[in-house]
């Protein structure tokens, strides 16, 4: 079911916020200081193009640089990830067969404002330490 999902959310929304998350981490890697922020845009983007079987989990040994981190990448790139998200979402579950994949796109809200001190596991591991 996992496959058939992710083929249906890649042909209606995965392929184009996968490009908006590639353009975000292009734009981002410019500056030696964005490179960070871009390599975590790069790996939510693959996420993005992909999200079923897979969840995001805290890491308890992310400090106070991810916190710092975090509010950089809302104010540089977050927020209008986010908005990407919610205009797909609410489009998405205006249909029926569409609803499991607008509230997919609902779950990548939190991901795109804060990337930072997340990792990214599958579903079967989501207690598994990296």
């Amino acid at each position: 079911m996992r496959t058939v999902l992710n083929v249906i959310w890649l042909v209606l929304s995965g392929f184009w916020l996968f490009l908006a998350y590639m353009l975000a981490g292009l734009l981002l890697c410019i500056t030696i200081i964005g490179i960070p922020f871009g390599i975590a845009a790069f790996r939510i983007g693959v996420y993005a193009l992909w999200p079923f079987g897979y969840t995001t989990i805290e890491r308890h040994d992310a400090g106070a640089p991810s916190c710092v981190g975090n509010v950089l990448w809302l104010v540089l790139a977050g927020w209008w990830l986010a908005l990407g998200h919610i205009t797909t979402g609410i489009a998405l579950c205006l249909t029926i067969i569409g609803i499991p994949l607008g509230i997919a796109n609902f779950k990548l809200i939190p991901v795109s404002l804060f990337p930072l001190g997340r990792d990214i596991v599958r579903t079967n591991e989501p207690f598994a330490v990296r």
